[in-house]
């Protein structure tokens, strides 16, 4: 019998639709993880809709829900996911609390998504308060065992710019040397070898043997362009990259092909509902372009490899 896996995910959660704790917790669930939830804000539905409504949870309030579980002793976790946070108080009570996991139990592995801005207004732009900026690189990254930043994320996080697959791979070993052992730009905008229609990911991770020497191995991922705007993919990818990295702990190339395929099945199977949901023609509303998850199942536990990784 499998020895339990416990994840505790800090995230937001929607009512309707698939973002952050919602888009985390099902393909965890599929993929045989245990998940206790802390929703960091409670909305109707994501914020790409014309309207939502709901609550944000404080750093007081998180601090009172851990207080409960470490009450009752049943704080013990192996791994801690975070994704989308705007306050920088709660930020740091994050740390707090994956800190004091890490003292119970040394092995826990903390999965983070940091979540500031993207490139695809152009020049880049963050969309959380500056403010959250230091918290990243000064307390949460340190802290950190695998990050998922985006190719803007990894420059405000490292203080550099990506030109080029070389400064890419010279902007993750600045972050390995910040703390995480695996670094992966989910998504950048330099040009993949194999042309337009596809988008670059990078990978690095440490390995480290028991004689205490280290090997770094590098991956790129060349993904297919999907030509929507789909809200919840970063959550998506961080649980997967989780789940996948935890069956195959020292492939970081079989991690993300099976990550990376999932995605493209999920995202495809979505994009071909909303479009007949939308018409000939129609362009798909938010409602229309939520992630098909529970239509994928069979995807998400056993992705067939669609998506190739190359060793650098």
């Amino acid at each position: 019998m499998e020895a339990e896996c416990r994840v505790l995910s800090i995230q937001s959660h929607v009512v309707r639709g698939y973002v952050g704790n919602r888009a985390a917790t099902f393909p965890l669930q599929v993929l045989g993880f245990e998940i206790d939830a802390v929703n960091s804000v409670q909305f109707s539905n994501h914020t790409g809709y014309a309207h939502w409504k709901g609550q944000v949870l404080t750093s007081d309030e998180l601090h009172e829900l851990y207080e409960g579980l470490r009450l009752n002793s049943v704080n013990q976790y192996d791994y801690v996911l975070t994704g989308y946070t705007r306050d920088k108080s709660f930020l740091a009570m994050v740390v707090d609390i994956v800190q004091e996991l890490k003292r119970q139990n040394p092995r826990l592995v903390y999965v983070c998504d940091p979540v500031m801005g993207d490139k695809w207004s152009g020049e880049g732009s963050m969309y959380v308060p500056e403010d959250l900026l230091p918290v990243y690189r000064d307390q949460v990254v340190p802290v950190a065992d695998i990050i998922t930043p985006n190719q803007f994320e990894a420059e405000l996080l490292s203080g550099r710019k990506i030109r080029s697959q070389e400064e890419a791979l010279e902007v993750m070993d600045v972050l390995h040397s910040m703390g995480p052992d695996t670094v992966v730009i989910t998504s950048s905008d330099l040009p993949s070898p194999r042309g337009s229609d596809y988008l670059m990911a990078l990978g690095s991770q440490r390995i480290r043997g028991p004689d205490g020497s280290c090997v770094t191995q590098r991956i790129r991922v060349d993904m297919h362009r999907v030509d929507a705007v789909f809200v919840g993919t970063g959550d998506l990818f961080a649980a997967m990259l989780l789940a996948w990295t935890h069956k195959h702990p020292d492939n970081l190339k079989m991690a993300c092909e099976k990550t990376v395929s999932a995605m493209q099945h999920v995202l495809q199977r979505t994009i071909q509902c909303a479009q007949a949901q939308a018409g000939e023609g129609r362009k798909p509303s938010p409602a229309q372009l939520e992630l098909r998850m529970v239509q994928s199942k069979r995807d998400i536990e056993d992705p067939e490899i669609v998506v190739q990784a190359t060793v650098l």
